[in-house]
């Protein structure tokens, strides 16, 4: 089994536990990487990157790779995006932006927080505007970086 298969099995129990409104506590085998609820009333705007998603705020990463097209030069590719609508519909008004890197050799690396509900509006997004420019790929994603360093503060001890 390869490890596009692996990821893509991973991202189908991810959408179908996002969809169907599961905590991310129901799921997350280390309850370190499962930050405690906002209390009542708190704004989960406040989130921000670098900080795991609160249980059940309904939100999941997920992490997409706009890859470059190598076979046409960047002028090329941005011209054929903004012709689609890219870089108006791309994303979606609302969706926050975690992270939004150029890997090289790559392409882009976005990271947005996506509620559950708005799943298939990103996609559609990517699939009317950026196809052609890239090829693409999708992962869920989740912040680990608070449990890592947990387990390196007590087990490193």
């Amino acid at each position: 089994m390869s490890i596009t298969q692996i990821c893509r099995g991973l991202f189908r129990s991810v959408l179908a536990v996002a969809v169907l409104g599961a905590s991310a506590a129901a799921w997350s085998a280390d309850p370190v990487a499962v930050a405690p609820a906002p209390a009542a009333g708190a704004s989960t705007a406040a989130v921000t990157a670098g900080t795991a998603v609160p249980a059940g705020d309904d939100t999941f990463l997920l992490t997409i790779f706009l890859r470059h097209d190598e076979s046409k030069p960047l002028p090329k590719i941005n011209d054929e995006l903004r012709a689609q609508g890219f870089f108006k519909a791309f994303p979606p008004p609302g969706i926050e932006v975690v992270s939004w890197y150029v890997m090289m050799g790559i392409g882009q690396v976005v990271t947005l927080r996506v509620p559950a509900s708005r799943l298939r509006e990103v996609n559609r997004a990517i699939e009317n505007t950026a196809w052609g420019g890239y090829r693409t790929e999708f992962y869920p994603t989740y912040d680990y970086k608070a449990a890592a360093q947990q387990m390196r503060e007590t087990n490193g001890k």
